[in-house]
């Protein structure tokens, strides 16, 4: 039997491939091999030696301990770690053994976050992290023993991931777990709203109410109305206010984004259930605000005043819609008046010229038999001379 020739063209078995090999394959079109991020993430760097994480300088990392190969974590993976965090100085503001965070759902700093994607598990290293990366210029109150962090502080992470695990099926928890984890997601949205870091908040918030839904949309209906069926009318009333909750924290959050289509969805989900929820109805009042409705505004932030009639951010609100209304009102007047006073000067002028049409053959006509009488008397003059 004839032995079968190996093409030296074609690439080794999959297996033997590496990462780097597999971002270059062509249907990988969507993976820009020259960003920073994924160029960390495919190379490997010898112990020792920093990586610069976004090519920026301002999130480094060093292996000091290798981990086991090929075993990084991806995106909503479960991450347990210690680490020991440190000022420049040297000065502790932090440590955890065996906190467990979720990858991508920044659970504790951006870089702490963004370098866990970059670790094998059992590895050891220590990442270095600028304060925006940190706790920005805000800095971090002191909590329990551990002392505050400076504003614009840069931060030093001593970091172990011990293990890696995958996100459970959320469908399969139950209620109480979900309720659980989805209001700790929650409350990291609160957090980050009140640091001003909106886009961080909207996140957030949006893996909140993963957690805070009976079922996941993909499921087939018969499944979801099965899971409602098994579940008891006290569960299922507290998942909905949790989830409602989350809609109108949502809301605010797209709002300050500027993303005031995406808020009024998700104020509308808190209304179709609670018609009479202020909150939800202020909130709705000032995007229609700010998508120049003002009419609808009104109405609905009356409605808001009605339910709490000494509500100030309803009034203020109001009050301003008023205002605006008012000169909106007298800028329409104004163009109005402005129009018909041009129509009736135009008229006037067409007047104007008719009568002086009229004024000037009339003298002109006077002149003419002035000058025809002249003539004739003084051809009679010389005739009766």
């Amino acid at each position: 039997m004839d032995s079968v020739g190996v093409d030296s063209a074609s690439p080794p078995p999959e297996e033997n491939n590496s990462q780097a090999d597999f971002i270059k394959q062509e249907l990988n079109f969507d993976i820009d091999p020259n960003d920073p991020l994924t160029q960390a993430s495919l190379n490997d760097h010898p112990v020792n030696e920093w990586m610069d994480i976004l090519g920026n300088g301002q999130l480094r990392k060093k292996v000091v301990k290798p981990g086991k190969d090929n075993t990084r974590p991806n995106r909503l993976d479960l991450c347990m770690l210690s680490f020991t965090v440190k000022l420049e100085d040297g000065t502790i503001v932090d440590e955890a053994e065996d906190l467990i965070v979720q990858v991508g759902d920044v659970e504790y700093t951006q870089g702490l976050d963004l370098a866990l994607a970059l670790m094998e598990t059992e590895e050891e290293a220590i990442i270095e992290a600028e304060a925006r990366f940190g706790y920005g210029s805000l800095g971090r109150p002191a909590v329990g023993p551990f002392p505050e962090i400076p504003s614009n502080a840069k931060l030093i992470y001593n970091v172990t991931l011990k293990r890696v695990g995958i996100e459970p099926d959320i469908d399969t928890l139950p209620i109480s777990k979900k309720r659980e984890i989805g209001n700790k997601k929650k409350e990291r949205g609160n957090w980050w709203f009140s640091r001003k870091e909106y886009t961080l908040a909207t996140q957030s918030y949006r893996r909140a109410l993963d957690y805070l839904s009976l079922s996941s949309e993909s499921a087939p209906e018969n499944e979801k109305s099965e899971r409602i069926e098994h579940v008891s009318d006290a569960d299922l009333q507290a998942i909905l206010e949790d989830s409602l909750v989350v809609h109108n924290n949502l809301a605010a959050a797209q709002m300050q984004c500027e993303a005031y289509d995406a808020a009024l969805k998700s104020v509308e989900n808190v209304l179709r259930c609670q018609p009479l929820n202020v909150k939800a109805l202020f909130r709705k009042g000032k995007i229609l605000h700010v998508k120049l409705e003002h009419a609808k505004a009104v109405a609905v932030l009356l409605q808001a005043l009605k339910i709490e009639p000494d509500n100030k951010a309803v009034q203020k609100e109001l009050e301003v819609l008023k205002k605006k209304s008012a000169k909106d009102a007298q800028h329409e007047k104004n163009l109005y008046r402005k129009m018909l006073g041009t129509t009736n000067n135009k008229n006037k002028s067409e007047l104007n010229v008719k009568e002086t049409k009229k004024v000037s053959t009339k003298v002109t006509w006077s002149l003419l038999g002035g000058t025809i009488a002249a003539v004739v008397g003084i051809v009679a003059y010389k005739f009766i001379s």
